[in-house]
């Protein structure tokens, strides 16, 4: 089914940032895509960064990592996993992108004569980037969501592009949905729909009216409720769409299309939705709850958010329901385990050591990783837990006292993590990683192989070190395998311990391909080898 022409969706917030506007928008791009539309989504991030690759995961959350090298906001990551979809870098547009293409064509004269100004040059930038996605891929949706919330200086220049694109656009070209907190008031009880009222009628102040309102809830609204909403905000009752606290956020497609979303997209857009359900109930009903329980421990040092590592929780949570099995996630400081030791990981059935830069807490993770080794814990290390369980086996196996990564210790006696060479030319610190899908080799009588039943695969990277092939065959000597390849050899992509009942690490990221109902194989076969 395809349209004549792209639709698109603005999706909003008000109220307060967190409420869940990238898994709505993933959402309802998911039932149009099960209605069998061409359908794509777009993260727009109002900062002036140019993209998340420099920002704090404990301040932002993880950095999602395109295959094609793009460093982006972590709902990119949800969109993806919803659409069973590979996304591109240009699905996640910032204020900085914007800005800097306007100053670059200022600076090369395409604007002579002129003053460069918000309205038009900036919103005509954003209105291009957009329509340019829309048309290369051949779209008849696309979902675009708007960080921040209604009200923010910084999103004002976005909002006047959504609002000049509905008007340019054909009349029913064009959706609005804005997403909005109703609280409760405790200890009465009572929903209160102030904040919604006031949200949408500083989103009405700039020229947009909003066709649909997504509330989020602690519980479900009433008709009352809703019939409020609606009176106060002049969207219909039946666009009015409840979106209350949930524990399977793989539900939530289901949630909106028993609310009427649809219906008010039909509405709206002169479209009829026919849709086919497929495989997506069943999948989205494997992470109920289930009778065995298995508890992990990440072992990281941004810990404090759990948002830092979210495609991480979800790819083990894929696994988990993949075999039929609940899994919990206590997230440890790996600086805690310097200072106390890493005897408390021994009631856990599996350790994973994730991702991460820098010093702090680097003691902890290696501490971590030995302790996983020497106890037979079911282990599992991603990119900086690749180089620090590599680390871990040459001191306390390989007897090298004090190996380390030049990241941490420049001038450590054996530096088994080392530099990429390309990298030693790099000044800058933006977009300057390796990043984005590589092949890589699997040798066929390694672990690995079994894993992924395959010789070739193709993974997404984010790293400046790596396994230092001098060491390579010293390492391998003591009883470390290395097992995976990318770049003709050069460089070292999965360890394994074969001693062991399950413990690998892979420098290349394997969050970043796990998708509800089809796990990535590494995160399978780790959750599988705690049954």
């Amino acid at each position: 089914m395809h349209l004549t022409r792209t639709k698109y969706i603005f999706v909003t917030g008000g109220v307060m940032s967190g409420l869940g506007k990238g898994a709505t928008v993933a959402s309802i791009a998911k039932l149009l895509l099960l209605a069998g539309y061409n359908v794509s989504c777009m993260k727009i991030d109002p900062y002036l960064n140019v993209d998340a690759g420099t920002m704090n995961p404990l301040v932002h959350g993880e950095v999602f990592v395109t295959d094609d090298g793009g460093e982006c906001d972590m709902d990119i990551g949800t969109y993806e996993r919803f659409l069973d979809k590979d996304l591109k870098k240009e699905n996640n547009i910032t204020t900085g992108q914007i800005y800097q293409r306007v100053i670059a064509d200022e600076r090369s004269g395409k604007y002579l004569g002129s003053c460069v100004q918000i309205i038009p040059n900036i919103t005509d930038e954003i209105k291009k980037r957009l329509r340019l996605t829309a048309r290369e891929e051949g779209l008849d949706f696309l979902v675009v969501e708007c960080g921040g919330t209604v009200g923010d200086i910084e999103s004002l220049p976005f909002l006047e592009a959504f609002r000049q694109m509905a008007f340019e656009e054909a009349d029913d070209d064009a959706f609005f949905v804005h997403v909005t907190l109703a609280p409760i008031l405790q200890p009465v009880g009572e929903i209160k729909t102030k904040p919604t009222q006031h949200s949408v009628q500083e989103l009405r102040r700039i020229g947009i009216q909003p066709d649909a309102i997504v509330v989020r809830a602690e519980k479900k609204l009433t008709t009352e409720t809703k019939k409020k909403i609606a009176l106060f905000t002049s969207v219909p009752e039946f666009a009015v769409i409840s979106n209350p606290d949930m524990h399977n956020i793989y539900r939530l497609p289901e949630m909106l299309f028993e609310e009427g979303i649809l219906q008010a997209i039909e509405k709206k857009m002169n479209v009829k939705m026919h849709l086919d359900w497929g495989e997506w109930k069943g999948i989205a009903s494997s992470f109920e709850e289930h009778e065995r329980k298995l508890r992990v421990a990440m072992v990281g040092k941004y810990t404090a958010l759990a948002d830092s590592y979210v495609s991480v929780n979800h790819s083990l949570l894929h696994a988990a329901a993949k075999v039929g099995v609940d899994l919990s996630i206590t997230w440890i400081e790996s600086e805690e385990i310097e200072k106390e030791g890493p005897e408390r990981l021994i009631e856990f059935d599996g350790i994973v050591l994730p991702q991460g830069f820098g010093m702090r807490g680097t003691e902890g993770k290696i501490i971590a990783a030995n302790f996983a080794r020497e106890r037979n814990i079911p282990f599992l290390g991603l990119c900086f837990g690749f180089q620090l369980a590599t680390v871990a086996f040459a001191r306390y196996a390989c007897g090298m006292q004090g190996a380390n990564s030049t990241e941490i210790d420049p001038n450590t006696k054996y530096p088994v993590i080392d530099l990429l060479p390309e990298q030693r030319r790099v000044k800058e610190v933006g977009a300057t990683m390796r990043l984005g899908g590589h092949d890589i080799t699997i040798k066929e009588d390694s672990f690995a192989y079994k894993i992924y039943g395959k010789r070739t695969i193709r993974r997404r990277h984010r790293h400046r070190y790596e396994v230092n092939p001098d060491y390579r065959e010293k390492i391998e000597s003591c009883g470390l395998v290395f097992s995976a390849f990318s770049d003709g050899g050069k460089r070292a992509e999965i360890l394994e311990y074969t001693k062991n009942k399950f413990y690998m690490a892979t420098q290349f990221h394997p969050e970043y391909s796990s998708r509800p109902g089809r796990p990535e194989e590494m995160f399978l076969a780790f959750v599988s080898s705690m049954l």
